[in-house]
């Protein structure tokens, strides 16, 4: 369902992600939601992405649209005569299908890379070039995982975050009906109040409350 709500977004051409904190907001039992994601994760049905927008942020996306997205780079690589792309057919074969986690070392990464062929540097380069893994800043031999193109989403969840916070903070209660809060639309990120509605509310920032004329939105008591 929030894959198939994922804001439409001109111009960034980024397959649907889920984040973690959503599917807390609308799953009770939060051990329940990361026992489930482990046995997707492990199924390959799904991938998660530490995101570098909080110490808990993380992304899922279904597999299919990764290797999508993935099939988008290359496309506008080839366009542009980038060489080296081959890398990309040996990463998909022999990394993401080998290695579930959300990071991998360079050693390892060049290890898997090289039962497709022979890897050089420059096949490295083309990998961080194309968004699919980016280098750890504490560890410059570990790379994460990434969803690549993301950049501009990742600035607009965290400019949405203060946005909506600081809207509901100058409000007498510090909340507003939901109905009204979800037609208002956010100056600083690209996706839509649903997105960061459900992100909020699960990363327990926000909390809904019942009332007799519908639901409140308010900030969570610090």
């Amino acid at each position: 369902m929030m894959r198939a709500q994922f804001p439409r977004i001109d111009k960034v051409s980024v397959r649907p992600f889920v984040l973690r904190s959503q599917l807390y907001s609308s799953v009770v039992d939060r051990t329940q939601v990361d026992r489930e994601l482990e046995s997707l994760r492990r199924t390959k049905v799904l991938r998660i992405f530490k995101l570098n927008t909080g110490q808990d942020d993380h992304a899922i996306m279904f597999l299919d649209d990764y290797l999508n997205q993935i099939e988008r780079v290359v496309k506008r690589m080839e366009e542009k005569n980038v060489h080296d792309l081959e890398v990309f057919e040996w990463f998909k074969i022999h990394v993401i299908d080998m290695r579930l986690e959300p990071n991998i070392s360079h050693q390892d990464l060049c290890s898997l890379l090289s039962l497709g062929g022979k890897v050089k540097d420059d096949h490295i380069s083309v990998l961080i070039n194309g968004g699919v893994i980016i280098r750890q800043l504490i560890d410059p031999s570990m790379y994460w995982f990434a969803i690549p193109n993301v950049g501009s989403l990742l600035k607009g969840l965290s400019q949405g975050r203060k946005e909506l916070l600081s809207l509901l903070s100058r409000r007498r209660y510090k909340e507003m009906m939901l109905a009204p809060l979800e037609k208002k639309r956010l100056r600083l990120s690209p996706l839509d109040m649903r997105f960061h509605l459900r992100d909020l509310i699960g990363s327990g920032h926000l909390k809904t409350v019942k009332t007799p004329t519908g639901l409140v939105v308010r900030i969570s008591k610090e």
